[in-house]
């Protein structure tokens, strides 16, 4: 598996969670599972059955997480002009005449909401936008067909 880059705000949120997760949720579950057990018989006992599935499912995001940040290195956005995109650019395209800016985020950090999209550097539109520069256009297969556009700014 390639490995992603990723801010130092982002990996810290990220294993700030999986901390979170580990030392908070899992020993309430824990806690939630010895009261359930206690009240005998386990065959019958939904308490028990649902704190099981809970712990599994968290035991899961939790490996999730910690899966995403041993495939990231922190990366430094650079300071001062660019002139091709790579991580942490704010990217303005024309998209059939109107502007939509993207910044290219790392695992964590991507944000589909508000004036500016926080998408992944390894996600489709990322992907066809990296090492590009402003004018270039940009053909990107989404489901619903072809999505085109052209790099207007980089920030």
């Amino acid at each position: 598996m390639e490995r992603q880059p990723i801010s130092r705000e982002g990996y810290d949120k990220l294993r700030e969670e999986v901390r979170h997760l580990e030392d908070v949720e899992m020993p309430a579950i824990a806690e939630r599972i010895k009261s359930a057990r206690e009240e005998g018989d386990l065959k019958e006992n939904a308490e028990y059955h649902s704190a099981r599935e809970t712990q599994g499912l968290l035991q899961a995001k939790i490996n999730q997480l910690k899966s995403k940040l041993a495939s990231c290195y922190i990366a430094e956005r650079t300071e001062g002009p660019k002139d091709a995109v790579e991580f942490g650019a704010r990217v303005t395209v024309d998209v059939d005449g109107d502007k939509e800016v993207y910044e290219l985020v790392g695992p964590g950090e991507e944000d589909y909401e508000g004036d500016v999209m926080k998408i992944l550097t390894t996600s489709p539109i990322g992907t066809a936008m990296m090492g590009r520069k402003v004018g270039d256009r940009i053909e990107v297969a989404i489901p619903r067909g072809k999505l085109r556009m052209q790099i207007v700014a980089i920030d």
